[in-house]
């Protein structure tokens, strides 16, 4: 794959239902553009309660009486990870006193995961740090299903497979061990739709947020390889 260089920081959220394929994108676009990062706050929070930080003492706390991580500390924990990689100055806070002061140089470009997941979250994260590309990542409902039928997993490894797309060399096999391959026990299609109908719920108000910034870009496909080459001509046209 021929790599691009961006002219300019990229800062992206990906927007998309459960299993649209926004990790393959990722992977496809930070390969394509090798200035871009990725910044997972799932990751950051799990690094947090390894290193046992203080901050990631506050979020194993948190976890253990089995309450929700609050957003400040998400925020905390993303702001530490961009200082860190003195991609905004110093003086950014999260009280949305005033706003961060991004770096310009392209070799701070990322894409966010993660978060935000609500209009709430977008707003406290604008105090933070501006995004300057959101991605609505759309595939119909019923493409989304069938991928998810068709989806079989490694269990011990996480290797996943698809019979549709990525087949195992021997059915019902993994690849690399031999061992039997199993479906995942919520990937039925009662669980799926349940997802899906909340995640539209939850992205409408988030994706208005982003479109009133006139940041959001939508993107259509029945695959993710009808996806990818539209995606890439979109990050040339903005960024290279």
């Amino acid at each position: 794959m021929n790599t691009k260089k961006f002219r300019r920081a990229a800062r992206i959220i990906l927007v998309g239902a459960p299993g649209v394929g926004k990790g393959t994108q990722a992977e496809r676009l930070m390969k394509r553009f090798p200035q871009l990062s990725a910044i997972s706050s799932g990751d950051l929070l799990r690094e947090s309660v390894r290193k046992r930080t203080p901050l990631g003492l506050e979020v194993e706390s948190t976890m253990k009486a089995g309450s929700l991580v609050p957003d400040d500390m998400i925020l905390k924990l993303i702001l530490g990870e961009l200082q860190s990689k003195r991609w905004v100055s110093y003086q950014s806070s999260i009280t949305g006193a005033f706003l961060a002061e991004p770096s310009k140089d392209p070799e701070a470009s990322f894409i966010l995961d993660g978060f935000p997941r609500t209009a709430i979250q977008a707003t406290k994260l604008d105090s933070l740090i501006p995004i300057n590309l959101v991605v609505s990542l759309i595939t119909p409902v019923n493409i989304i299903l069938s991928r998810i039928a068709s989806r079989w997993v490694h269990a011990p490894s996480g290797r996943v497979y698809n019979t549709s797309f990525n087949a195992p060399k021997v059915e019902g096999k993994d690849d690399i061990t031999g061992e039997p391959l199993t479906k995942r026990a919520d990937d039925d299609e009662a669980t799926w739709k349940q997802r899906l109908k909340k995640f539209d719920e939850t992205s409408k108000p988030l994706l208005e947020h982003y479109e009133r910034q006139g940041v959001l870009w939508t993107v259509q496909g029945n695959s993710s390889d009808e996806i990818t080459p539209k995606l890439f001509q979109e990050f040339e046209a903005r960024f290279t």
